[in-house]
């Protein structure tokens, strides 16, 4: 859990959430269907948000189904 303080007050994220926010993907553990759709869907949202700004991601895994993504 990451907590922002602004003058707004506290916002309270989600680590990968605040990752995202920074245009960061993390992938942890074997690719398969559902994570395959959650980094597309990371992905295009990003994409849409603004085209020409880089997106990092960061891979920790042992592989997975080709047919996953």
């Amino acid at each position: 859990m990451v907590i922002e303080h602004s003058s707004r007050g506290e916002r309270a994220y989600d680590i990968f959430s605040r990752l995202l926010k920074e245009r960061i993907i993390c992938i942890n553990g074997p690719i398969n269907d559902a994570t395959s759709h959650v980094v597309v869907a990371q992905l295009l949202y990003l994409e849409s948000e603004n085209p020409s700004k880089p997106i990092h991601m960061y891979l920790n895994s042992p592989g997975g189904a080709v047919t996953a993504g």
